[in-house]
């Protein structure tokens, strides 16, 4: 095996032209972790605003860093100690985060706790889309907001990456789905299991919906105020998560004083939780949307058309050939 890997680095914050193929040292797993060479990549919101300087920037430190955190692969090499897989198993997974993970890249390395096994439904491609945002709907609406069968959930930008996901995690919970998204997008919604879309291009969220449960804010208050604006519809009681950049002191107070409560979120690595939204999918319970698929050299053009903000589910770097 060679002692180099092919890997997308940049020297420098700026746009995706930062961008560049390289080659650079394959890393070695230790004691409980495993080398997995990835087969794909996901490429998520925090990825090109980190490497324009915020999202994880702060974490990782300066550049030159590899960005990524959604890997699906094979294991290629246990390290001491590890006794869940073995070398050949596929594995799907979200490693490290918000710590550098480098899954931009041929190979990586991490704890094998913080994988699990890819669903058998859904190729490499398919499978990279899903950790991160899964993931981060899961850990917001059942282990934060804990929904419960008919409870009524609003879902922000709910035909992107996290958003998608968060309507179906919502629905297999027995939830009310309630979604924004462009009128575009409303029967693909629906067929998730959104009960009511709202077009917020054309209505206003808060004149059309009342007594929410949770409102899952997937596009954050600096954005026309989506989250203050979220604090009217929520039921006294209820629940609003910010996922983008948490709550800052005066929405956290608007909550208190409207009787409602409020919460930042930042998804973690759970390889748990991967097993039990792995075997959602291959029960045909869950499912991604992969909307485009680029080859890691085009890394830049990938998060050039991320950045448009107009995707439809997810977007996929393939990095074996």
């Amino acid at each position: 095996m060679s002692s180099t890997m092919r890997a997308i680095t940049q020297d420098a914050f700026g746009g995706p032209e930062v961008l560049r193929l390289a080659e650079v040292p394959r890393p070695e797993p230790l004691p409980t972790e495993i080398l997995v060479r990835v087969h794909a990549a996901g490429v998520n919101p925090v990825d090109w605003k980190t490497r324009a300087g915020g999202g994880m920037a702060g974490t990782l430190g300066g550049p030159p860093f590899i960005l990524g955190w959604d890997v699906s692969g094979v294991v290629e090499q246990t390290g001491f100690g590890v006794t869940t897989v073995e070398p050949g198993d596929e594995v799907f997974g979200m490693p490290w985060f918000p710590r550098q993970a480098g899954a931009y890249a041929e190979y990586v390395t991490a704890p094998s706790r913080q994988f699990a096994r890819k669903p058998h439904s859904l190729s490499h491609e398919a499978a990279a889309g899903v950790p991160l945002a899964a993931l981060t709907a899961w850990q917001a609406l059942i282990d934060t907001a804990g929904i419960a069968r008919g409870q009524r959930v609003l879902i922000h930008a709910a035909a992107g990456g996290v958003g998608h996901l968060a309507v179906q995690i919502a629905r297999h919970a027995g939830a009310y789905v309630i979604g924004t998204a462009s009128a575009a997008r409303h029967d693909w919604l629906r067929s998730l299991g959104a009960a009511e879309v709202i077009d917020y291009t054309a209505t206003r969220f808060e004149d059309a919906v009342g007594d929410v449960d949770v409102v899952l804010d997937l596009i954050g208050d600096s954005h026309d105020r989506t989250g203050t604006r979220s604090l009217e519809v929520l039921r006294p009681g209820g629940l609003l998560i910010e996922v983008p950049s948490g709550v800052a002191p005066d929405l956290l107070d608007r909550a208190r004083d409207r009787g409602v409560r409020a919460t930042g979120i930042l998804v973690e690595p759970d390889g748990g939780a991967l097993t039990r939204i792995a075997g959602l999918i291959d029960k045909g319970e869950l499912g991604v949307e992969v909307e485009e698929v680029y080859p890691l050299q085009d890394a830049a053009e990938a998060h050039r058309r991320g950045e448009l903000g107009r995707t439809r589910g997810k977007i996929v770097l393939r990095v074996a050939s």
